[in-house]
């Protein structure tokens, strides 16, 4: 062969093996690409997900609510020692919009990561029936709370609640006191 014509080979070969290199990289970008988008789109419906179970809670719609939990739901709480179940969680929302039967929730963050949703929100309500030994005060008051759901299968799961129940206590009238410690 001449020099001419295997320069014009090894072009051809060097110029050929660029293009599948670059198809397999585009390869590469375009399936990770795929599962990004994949990620994005559950992470969006687990958020639709919470913002559906913060409505029915709102709401009152228990049937609904009860279709958003799995059967082995549990919700954790500072306030409680045990995790709560399905029943205690409506027994739970029932006591409180009878006290309080104009509360709203406030998103204010909500993001979203793997199976997981954290929502940060503000909550309102009036203070209009006996709330846990407290008559009515017709008080507006304001409870910061932050919630963090794990969504498997489309129903959450495990939920984690903390909310500032001290400062709805103390905005109700409740007042702490110091005890000494007598030793």
């Amino acid at each position: 062969m001449k020099t001419s014509q295997l320069k014009f080979v090894n072009t051809i070969f060097l110029s050929l093996s660029l293009f599948v290199a670059i198809g397999c990289q585009n390869q590469a970008d375009k399936t990770q690409l795929d599962k990004f988008k994949a990620t994005v789109q559950i992470q969006e419906q687990n958020k639709e997900i919470v913002r559906e179970v913060i409505n029915a809670i709102a709401s009152g719609d228990l049937g609904k609510l009860g279709n958003l939990l799995s059967d082995d739901f549990a919700l954790y709480s500072p306030v409680s020692q045990q995790p709560w179940r399905k029943e205690a969680l409506y027994k739970a929302r029932n006591t409180h919009f009878a006290a309080f039967p104009d509360w709203i929730h406030k998103i204010e963050i909500m993001v979203a990561e793997g199976d997981k949703v954290a929502v940060k929100l503000t909550q309102y309500g009036t203070h209009n029936a006996k709330y846990k030994g407290i008559e009515p005060t017709n008080k507006y008051v304001t409870v910061p709370a932050t919630h963090i759901m794990m969504i498997v299968h489309g129903e959450v799961k495990d939920w984690w609640a903390l909310e500032d129940n001290l400062g709805l206590m103390t905005q109700l009238g409740m007042e702490l006191k110091l005890i000494e410690n007598k030793n």
